[in-house]
């Protein structure tokens, strides 16, 4: 019989590969509480609509990327691509207007059929978190204070914080019909993809990968030429609190997101880490998302951060260590040793038992649990109401009253 194997682009992780998501989950929660973000559960699944909505029926993620489909009740259903269309939603149905404006942070797994590649998979990890309620450009500072704070906290360093401003409708607008025109008017030069782009949405041309686009898209019009001053001053203050706050920040004015629903502040953190310039966490400020979901007018701001990204480049996580190991010989030992191994992990002294091979073997193994001590009880010990205590840095051995072993393992 031939074995089961996993789905393409899905992972199994064992022992350290598990404890580098594990770090990256630990630093986040860390950094959302001490930010006051409350911790929030959207569900995995979604009506398709939401994200058809709000991610884009013409983009790649809705046209060829979501899993979707039809439950036997005949409703359309996706696993969730992303979280921001989800915790909107919620904020619309389960009331949560009535919180605003709110802070809120999660993590969990997304799902996308894309080719797998280094650091992105199909079942993949995702930190996330947003502002809701909140149009003030403080609101944009304090999210991206999260973010470059947990990048801090995960020791990465050389992650780049690169920042530009979309406007505000007037000025994407005037913005948009500029670069369609300028587009327009070169697109014999562009890509087949760019050409399909035009009339969609001529601002995703500004980030396409063909090198063919590249001379055309660095001689289109830049947004500063658009800005309102409204839009002008908010980005000023965005900039300003980021200056304030030590963060630095490099301004891209070629960084986009391609919805009409995005305004103001767009960015990404990105570090040449992982072999070519990588993102590594993005976001902005999306206050017509919530509208298109039949919601509220509602101002909001996120960002989102793939957890493996970040795991490759975090130092290896300290080793999980049992601080002793029980070595029990016989099996009068091997009941009591169950006592004494409940007793210390209850006052909690990590601890594990070595029950089979021979003596060699069981002290391999607490070497190879990283033990400070091993604890031998035998039948002779049991009769005198003891144990032998053996320190594996020293080789000392003493033995130690069995209703004083706990203490004598806390206090070594």
């Amino acid at each position: 019989m031939t074995p089961v194997q996993p789905v393409r682009g899905t992972q199994s992780l064992l022992g350290e590969d598990a404890d580098r998501l594990a770090t990256v989950v630990a630093a986040f929660e860390r950094v959302r509480r001490l930010y006051g973000f409350k911790r929030v559960e959207v569900p995995t699944i979604e009506q398709t609509a939401v994200f058809a909505r709000t991610i884009g029926e013409t983009t790649d993620v809705v046209s060829k990327e979501m899993y979707s489909f039809e439950d036997r009740g005949g409703e359309s259903i996706t696993l969730r691509p992303e979280f921001t269309a989800g915790i909107c939603r919620a904020y619309i149905s389960e009331g949560w207007q009535q919180h605003a404006p709110i802070k809120v942070a999660t993590h969990g797994s997304a799902f996308r059929y894309e080719r797998p590649q280094k650091g992105r998979f199909r079942e993949f990890r995702q930190l996330d978190a947003e502002i809701i309620g909140s149009g003030e450009p403080q609101a944009d500072v304090e999210l991206l204070g999260f973010a470059e704070q947990l990048l801090r906290e995960l020791k990465i360093e050389g992650a780049i914080l690169k920042l530009n401003t979309l406007g505000d409708p007037e000025t994407r607008s005037a913005w948009r019909d500029a670069l369609h025109e300028h587009f327009r008017s070169r697109a014999s030069e562009l890509s087949d993809d760019s050409r399909a782009r035009l009339e969609r949405n001529p601002l995703r041309i500004l980030d396409s990968k063909a090198h063919q686009d590249w001379p055309v898209v660095d001689s289109a019009p830049v947004i500063d030429d658009f800005l309102t001053d409204e839009a002008a001053d908010f980005f000023g203050k965005v900039t300003q609190g980021l200056d304030a706050a030590g963060i630095h920040w490099e301004r891209a004015p070629r960084l986009v997101r391609g919805l009409d629903y995005y305004r103001h502040t767009a960015f990404e953190f990105v570090t040449d880490r992982l072999g070519a310039q990588g993102t590594v966490l993005a976001g902005g400020r999306y206050d017509g998302l919530i509208e298109s979901l039949g919601g509220p007018q509602t101002p909001a701001v996120g960002w989102a951060a793939g957890i493996e990204r970040l795991a490759m480049m975090i130092e290896v996580p300290a080793r999980e260590t049992s601080r002793a190991v029980l070595v029990p010989l016989g099996e009068r030992a091997e009941a009591a040793a169950q006592r004494i191994l409940a007793d210390l992990r209850r006052t909690g002294v990590a601890a594990d038992m070595a029950y089979r091979g021979n003596m060699k073997k069981r002290l391999s193994r607490a070497n190879d649990a990283g033990a400070a001590y091993v604890i031998i009880v035998g039948d002779d010990e049991l009769d005198r109401g003891e144990a032998q205590v053996k320190n594996l840095a020293t080789g000392e051995q003493r033995a130690v009253a069995l209703d004083d072993l706990t203490a004598a393992v806390i206090a070594a």
